[in-house]
C-alpha cells in the first residue's frame, strides 16, 4: 500500500504542479486537500506559515451560507469566515479523488467567532460517511476547536457531514484531508477509526505542524510543568524502521524528565462517553514516544517502566538508544476504565530520572456502517441533478438510518448494503421526462411521481422493476401510451399504477396510436359511433331490469353511495352483504345472551352464524351517541372496502327501529387491553407482536388513504379501534366516523365539529376543523406510542400530560429503556424501538406536512420487522447497520489536551502555526 502512496503522491505532481488545485480545487502535489469553508469567490491562497494552498469550498458543497465572524475576532487574517448550515438535518462536504483503500487523516476546524450575532455555542454531530465521527462542542466564540480522525477510504470519495442535533446551527472553518502510509497508526483500519483527543509536544514552547511533520499533524505545545525539568537537543532524532507512527524529529528533539528520579511522571485521562451513544464509554489508544538527548557517561542509567493505573503497562523496562525514538503503546483500544492514570518511574538501579517527549491519544469509532448500494447512489445522485430536488438530499441516502432521505425508505440486512425500496416524490415539483435513472432502484417497491411536471412518454424499463408493486403517475403532463410490460403487471394484479389527470396519456397500448391518415380516422368514427350508442341503450335497458329484480346492486367503487334518508333514519340500503331479519339476529345471538363489547353506539352480542362461523353483532341502541347516518356510513363502507387488515362486514339488519351490524369475530378483542392488561388473562404482547400489530394497522389506513377511490379518512384511530383475532392479527374497526374525500384532487374534508377521542386528536383538526389523511397520522403515531411504552394516551406523571410529551422528555435524555415497555423484559431489538419510537414522534409532528404519509410508516415499520427478524435468526441484540436516536452525551475536545500547567501563550500561535490554536482539553499531567 505504501507504492499506492507514492503513486498518488507522483499523480499529484503530475496534474497540479507549484500547489496550484486542480479544477474544483481537489488534491494538491502532496496529496493534500485543504479548504477554507466560507471563503467567497473562486480564488484560493497559499498560507503564510505552511505555505499550504487553500480553496474555497464552493467546489465541495451546494448547501449552507458563506458567513463572516464578528469583527472583535477578526485580528488573525486565518479565521475571517465559516460556511453555516440553517437548513436541513445533515449537510455535507464530498471530498473527490481520493485512493480506495488508503488511509487518511482528516480535520475539520471550528472558529465561532459569534458570526451570527448572538453568542449561543452550538453542539453538533459530524459523520464520516455513514458512520459517527464525534460531537462538536462549542464553549467559546475565541476558541477553535478541533476534529481530526484517522480512517481508512472504502471509495474514491468521502463525505463529511454536519448533523444538526436540535442544540444549534452547525458550522464549520476549515476541512484538511491528508494521505497516509497504511502501515501508519495500525490501530486504524476497515472496521474502526481513531479519533483524536490529544497530541502533545511535550517540554517545547512552541507546536509543530506541515513541513516539519511531512503528515501534517499538529503536535500542540505542552511546556515545562511543576515538578519537569525540560531537556532538548539540536540533533535529528532518528525513528526506528519498524516505526508506525513516524513523529517527526522536530517533536521528538523536545522533551521532559522529572527533577530527580525518585520523583514519576504523571498523566491522566478521563474516558468521555461516545457522543452517539452516551452510555457507552469508548476504548482509547495510547502512543507514548521517548528519545534518549542526552549521550550519557557509562556511569549514568536511565531506566524505568510504565503503569497504567498502577499496574505495569510494559512487560519489561526501558533502556532508550541515543537519539531513536521508542514508542510504547496498545495495539487495541482499552475500555478497562472511566480514568487513565499513566506514570513513568525509575527502576531502583537507575541513576537518571524517567523521560518523556510527546503523547497521542485516541479513541476508537467503528465504521462498520454499510452503504447504500453503490449503483442506488449513483442512480440516487442523478435523479437528484436532474430534478434538482428541493429537499436536503445530502450524505448517504439510506444510512444511517435517522438520516435517510425525506421522501425515501431503505431495506435493511445485517450485512448487506441498503437498497431503496420506496420512492415518493410525489408534489416535489419535478419537471422534464421520467429519468432512466428510476429503473436502476432494482428492489423498488413503490414509486410516487404524482402530481409533478413530468412530460414525455413513460419509459418501459420501469416494468422490469420485477418488486415494484405501486407506480403514481397522476397530475402530470405524460403522452403517449402506457408500455405493454406495465399494462400486462397490471392485468396479472402484480402492480397497481395510477395514471389519473394525464389527458395525452392513453391506457390501450399501441392502440392509443394516431392514426396516420386523416380519413380512415374519420370512417372509424363514422361506424363506432352508432354503434356504441346503439349497445349502450341495450345495456342500459339489460342494468334497469337486473335493478327491480334485485334488492341491491354490486359495485365495484369504493366511494359510499349517497343515500336519501327520511326522518326516520329508514332507507333502502344497497348493499352486496347478507340482509338479516331482527329474529334472525335473536337466534344467532341467542337472545342477545352474551356481551362482548360497548361503545357509544351500543353493545355488541357474540353470535354464530348457521355454518357456525363465530360472528360479532352490532346493535345500534336507542340512546346510542352516535346517530344513525353514522350507523350508515359504517354499514355503506364495510360492505363496499374490502381489505385483510380492515374488519369484514358479513351482513346487515335494517328491521323498523332495528339497525345492527355482523362482522366478523375478532376473539382476542382489542389492542388497548393487552397493552393495558386490564384483566389477570391477558397476554403480555411480545416485541414481535407488537410491530406485526403495528405493521398490520398501518397497512389498513394506507389502504383506506391511498388505495380507495376517493380516498377515506378514518377520524377515530385508536388502540380499542385496532382488534385482534386469535391469531393475533390485526384489523381496524368502528367506521362510523369515516369521511370521504369528495374526489382525488381534495386536499382536506371539512367538518362542523370536531370529533374523535381526546389524546388522539390531530392539532390542526382541532383548531381548523379541516381534516386530512395527517389527522389519522397523528393518531397513528400514538398508538405507536402506546405499542412501545405500554402506557394510555393521556398520563397523570405526577402531572396531567399526553404520551407524546412523556415520551419527547426522556427521548431527549437519549433513555430508550426509560420509555420501553417494561413487561417485555428487554426482549427486543433496541434499533428497531428507537425506529418505532422515532416514526411515532414524527406522526405526532404539530405541523401536518411534517408528518410521514401511511406509505411511509408502512415502510418503516417493515425495516423495524426485518431489524426484529435478524435479531431473532442471529441470536444476537445489536444490528450494525444504523443505530437510532438521538442522545445528548458530548464526546467534543477542544484542540487537543486539558493541562493544569498554566499557559501564558494566547489562543493561538500565529507566527508558525497560523490556523492552529494551542491546547485546551486533554489529560492532565503533574
Amino acid at each position: 500500500m505504501a507504492s499506492r502512496w507514492l503513486l498518488l503522491l507522483l499523480l499529484g505532481v503530475a496534474g497540479c504542479g507549484g500547489g496550484v488545485l486542480q479544477v474544483q480545487g481537489q488534491v494538491d502535489s502532496l496529496g493534500f486537500i485543504s479548504i477554507d469553508c466560507g471563503l467567497p469567490g473562486e480564488t484560493g491562497y497559499a498560507d503564510n506559515t505552511t505555505k499550504l494552498w487553500y480553496t474555497p469550498d464552493a467546489g465541495y458543497t451546494d448547501a449552507g451560507t458563506n458567513r463572516n465572524i464578528s469583527p472583535e475576532y477578526q485580528a488573525r487574517k486565518s479565521w475571517r469566515n465559516v460556511r453555516s448550515f440553517p437548513d436541513g438535518v445533515r449537510n455535507c462536504y464530498t471530498l473527490r479523488s481520493l485512493v480506495f483503500g488508503l488511509k487518511y487523516l482528516i480535520r475539520a476546524m471550528f472558529m465561532h467567532g459569534n458570526y451570527d450575532g448572538v453568542k449561543m455555542w452550538p453542539i453538533f454531530d459530524i459523520h464520516i460517511g455513514v458512520n459517527y465521527w464525534q460531537t462538536v462542542n462549542i464553549t467559546d466564540g475565541d476558541m477553535p476547536v478541533i476534529a481530526e480522525i484517522i480512517t481508512v477510504i472504502s471509495g474514491e470519495s468521502v463525505q463529511v457531514c454536519l448533523v444538526n442535533t436540535g442544540s444549534g446551527t452547525p458550522f464549520i472553518s476549515s476541512l484538511e484531508v491528508r494521505p497516509l502510509k497504511n502501515k501508519l497508526y495500525p490501530q486504524s483500519d476497515a472496521s474502526q477509526a481513531l479519533v483524536l483527543v490529544a497530541r502533545a509536544n511535550i517540554g517545547s514552547d512552541k507546536s509543530i505542524r506541515y513541513p516539519d511533520d511531512p503528515h501534517d499533524r499538529i503536535w500542540i505545545k505542552l511546556p515545562t510543568g511543576y515538578g519537569w525539568s525540560p531537556i532538548s537537543t539540536t540533533y535529528e532524532v532518528q525513528n526506528d524502521v519498524n516505526d508506525v507512527f513516524e513523529a517527526p524529529s522536530a517533536v521528538t528533539q523536545t522533551g521532559v524528565t522529572s527533577i530527580n528520579s525518585s520523583r514519576p511522571i504523571f498523566f491522566t485521562q478521563d474516558a468521555q462517553p461516545n457522543g452517539n451513544a452516551k452510555d457507552l464509554v469508548p476504548g482509547y489508544v495510547f502512543m507514548m514516544y521517548m528519545a534518549e538527548l542526552q549521550l550519557l557517561p557509562s556511569n549514568a542509567l536511565r531506566q524505568f517502566y510504565i503503569k497504567l493505573n498502577g499496574k505495569l503497562w510494559n512487560t519489561k523496562t526501558l533502556g532508550l538508544k541515543y537519539l531513536e525514538t521508542t514508542v510504547m503503546y496498545n495495539e487495541k483500544p482499552d475500555y478497562a476504565s472511566h480514568q487513565y492514570i499513566f506514570s513513568l518511574e525509575a527502576t531502583t538501579n537507575s541513576t537518571l530520572p524517567p523521560i518523556v517527549n510527546a503523547l497521542e491519544i485516541f479513541s476508537a469509532v467503528p465504521t462498520t456502517g454499510i452503504s447504500t448500494a453503490a449503483q442506488e447512489v449513483s442512480a440516487m445522485t442523478t435523479i437528484k441533478d436532474k430534478y434538482q430536488v428541493k429537499k436536503s438530499w445530502m450524505g448517504d441516502p439510506c444510512a444511517p438510518t435517522n438520516y435517510a432521505w425525506k421522501g425515501l425508505h431503505c431495506s435493511y440486512a445485517v450485512s448487506t448494503p441498503p437498497t431503496i425500496k420506496g420512492l415518493n416524490l410525489s408534489s416535489s415539483g419535478l419537471s422534464g421526462n421520467i429519468s432512466s435513472s428510476f429503473a436502476s432502484l432494482k428492489g423498488l417497491q413503490y414509486l410516487d411521481l404524482s402530481h409533478n411536471n413530468l412530460t414525455g412518454s413513460i419509459p418501459d424499463a420501469l416494468s422490469q422493476l420485477s418488486l415494484l408493486t405501486l407506480l403514481d403517475l397522476t397530475g402530470n403532463q405524460l403522452s403517449g401510451s402506457i408500455p405493454s410490460g406495465l399494462l400486462r403487471r397490471t392485468q396479472d394484479e402484480s402492480l397497481t399504477l395510477r395514471y389519473g389527470n394525464n389527458t395525452n396519456l392513453c391506457s390501450n397500448g399501441n392502440s392509443c396510436q394516431l392514426a396516420k391518415k386523416k380519413s380512415n380516422s374519420m370512417v372509424a368514427v363514422y361506424v363506432a359511433v352508432p354503434v356504441f350508442l346503439v349497445l349502450m341503450v341495450v345495456l342500459l335497458s339489460v342494468l334497469i331490469c337486473m335493478r327491480r329484480k334485485k334488492q341491491g346492486i354490486i359495485t365495484n367503487s369504493v366511494r359510499p353511495q349517497n343515500e336519501v334518508i327520511n326522518r326516520n333514519g329508514h332507507t333502502s340500503l344497497q348493499l352486496e352483504n347478507r340482509r338479516f331479519t331482527y329474529s334472525e339476529l335473536e337466534a344467532i345471538t341467542n337472545g342477545f345472551q352474551r356481551v362482548i363489547g360497548r361503545g357509544g353506539f351500543g353493545k355488541v352480542y357474540d353470535g354464530f352464524l348457521e355454518d357456525g362461523t363465530q360472528v360479532a353483532v352490532k346493535l345500534l341502541s336507542e340512546s346510542s351517541n352516535q346517530g344513525v347516518q353514522e350507523f350508515l356510513a359504517e354499514a355503506q363502507t364495510l360492505a363496499k372496502i374490502h381489505h385483510k387488515n380492515l374488519v369484514s362486514l358479513f351482513g346487515y339488519c335494517k328491521e323498523r327501529e332495528c339497525m345492527a351490524l355482523v362482522y366478523e369475530y375478532m376473539s382476542e378483542g382489542a389492542l388497548d387491553k393487552h397493552l393495558r392488561g386490564r384483566d389477570n388473562n391477558t397476554r403480555t404482547l411480545t416485541w414481535k407482536q407488537r410491530l406485526l400489530i403495528a405493521m398490520e394497522s398501518a397497512q389498513g389506513l394506507e389502504y383506506l388513504h391511498k388505495g380507495c377511490n376517493p380516498p377515506f379518512i378514518h377520524r377515530d384511530v385508536k388502540t380499542s379501534n385496532i382488534l385482534l383475532n386469535a391469531k393475533l392479527e390485526a384489523k381496524i374497526g368502528d367506521f362510523g366516523l369515516l369521511k370521504a374525500f369528495n374526489n382525488d384532487c381534495d386536499t382536506h374534508v371539512s367538518t362542523a365539529r370536531v370529533i374523535g377521542t381526546p389524546g388522539y386528536l390531530d392539532p390542526e383538526y382541532n383548531a381548523t376543523f379541516q381534516l386530512t389523511n395527517k389527522s389519522d397520522v397523528f393518531s397513528f403515531g400514538v398508538v405507536l406510542l402506546e405499542i412501545v411504552t405500554g402506557k394510555p394516551p393521556l398520563l397523570n406523571d405526577p402531572e396531567p400530560m399526553s404520551i407524546i410529551q412523556w415520551t419527547r422528555q426522556r427521548l431527549a435524555r437519549g433513555n430508550i429503556e426509560g420509555v420501553v415497555d417494561t413487561r417485555m423484559h428487554g426482549d427486543h431489538d433496541v434499533n428497531g424501538v428507537w425506529r418505532v419510537a422515532d416514526t411515532a414522534l414524527k406522526c405526532t409532528a404539530q405541523a401536518a406536512e411534517q408528518r410521514p404519509s401511511m406509505t411511509e410508516v408502512v415502510a418503516l415499520l417493515h425495516e423495524c420487522l426485518e431489524l426484529e427478524a435478524a435479531r431473532n435468526h442471529m441470536n444476537a441484540g445489536f444490528y450494525t447497520a444504523g443505530s437510532g436516536g438521538n442522545v445528548d452525551g458530548y464526546g467534543g475536545y477542544a484542540t487537543g489536551m486539558l493541562t493544569n500547567v498554566s499557559q501564558s501563550s494566547s489562543a493561538f500561535e500565529m507566527e508558525h502555526l497560523g490556523r492552529v490554536p494551542t491546547m485546551s482539553t486533554g489529560p492532565a499531567v503533574r
